[in-house]
This record gives structure tokens, sequence and C-alpha cells, in this order.
């Protein structure tokens, strides 16, 4: 099935419920990429046994397609200064949720109980902030269905996949703040940028 072994779809079955899915994510480790950028597909996902968000928002998307669920992205787009972060969303009793691969506190699951895809972004907006607490969220795409490049065997490919990500920031994105509510914009406090700095997995030094 979409040209998976046995094992990994033994594997990729057996997450059979959102929470299951990440779950699995939570256990992966964070992909540093100490060796070079990566954008790995899920097969090679479950090889190395790590990923950072984009690699698992697309092991989670196909995880969700097993189970009958459309493969589903939403692109974060934050300040330059900031890094971009990806969801997987699914929707279950007719509302949305959200699967993310993240080394920090912040930026993770979100039940499925947001009406809209901006009801569901939004709830990650006072905690994308910056060390120094500047809130940095300023856009989101609409979901992006990835059986779009089926015919490109992201899912199976040993090579890289960068096109998906690279379609995805060129997809329109909509908007959630204007010039004047950027300039007015209160820093997190003292004791949410500490939250902020905690991690998962901490980036070995050689």
């Amino acid at each position: 099935m979409f040209g998976f072994n046995d094992e990994e779809l033994k594997i990729l079955k057996s997450l059979n419920t959102p929470r299951k899915i990440q779950d699995f994510l939570n256990g992966l480790k964070i992909n540093f990429e100490e060796e070079g950028d990566t954008c790995m597909s899920p097969r090679m996902v479950l090889k190395t046994g790590k990923a950072h968000c984009m690699e698992g928002a697309m092991l989670a998307a196909v995880a969700l397609r097993l189970q009958g669920h459309p493969p589903l992205v939403v692109d974060l787009v934050s300040t330059p200064n900031d890094d971009d972060h990806v969801l997987t969303v699914f929707k279950q009793h007719g509302h949305w949720g959200a699967i993310t691969k993240t080394n920090h506190a912040v930026l993770r699951y979100r039940e499925p109980i947001y009406k809209t895809i901006r009801e569901l972004v939004m709830s990650y907006f006072h905690e994308y902030t910056l060390d120094d607490g500047r809130k940095t969220l300023r856009s989101y795409s609409m979901p992006l269905n990835l059986a779009k490049f089926d015919s490109k065997n992201w899912m199976t490919s040993e090579e890289n996949v960068w096109y998906i990500p690279e379609y995805l920031d060129n997809i329109p994105h909509k908007k959630i703040l204007n010039r004047a509510q950027i300039i007015t914009l209160r820093r997190a406090d003292i004791i949410e940028r500490e939250v902020g700095k905690i991690v998962e997995w901490k980036k070995l030094m050689h």
C-alpha cells in the first residue's frame, strides 16, 4: 500500500488514532540536521528514527491517511528571525485538531475542538515567541492535501522531498495581524519565556 513494505505498514497502521500518532512522533528524536539540511520522506523517518517538524508532519499525514483521513498540512509563518512551523491537521466530530513534531514545550498537539483552521492556528499565537518575548506568528496557509504529490512517491522516496516545503512556502497565506496590531503587541512574560526555552531533546556538542 502506497509503496510501503509490510514492516512499515505494521507500524503506521498501529497509529490508528491522532493521539497514538502524536505519541509516536514524541518518541522520535529531533533531527538536528547535523550532516546538512534534510527533508526526509516518511519512509526515511521510520528508518532513521528522527524527524524535524516538516518530516514529522508528513509522517503524521501518512498515518492519518491510512485511517481514512486526507493527508493535510498547514504552514505557520513567522517573522524572518524565527522559525516557521508545520502542522498536520485532522477533523474529528466536525472540529479541527493538530499533530506536530517540535522540540519545545509549546507549539504541540491540539485537541480537535476548533471550529475553523484560523481558530486552530490562533491557539498557537501567544506561545509563538522568541527568547526575548516577541510574538512572531504572522500568517498561515489553508490545508494542503499531500496526495497532490503522490506521483512523485513522496511517502517512500529515499531522496529528500524538498518540493513539498517549497510548494507549501509558495501557496497563498492568510495574514493574522495588521501593522497597527503588530506595533502594540505585548511581549511574553518572563515566566512564559522560561517555559519556551524548555526542550525535549538536547543537541550534542562535538
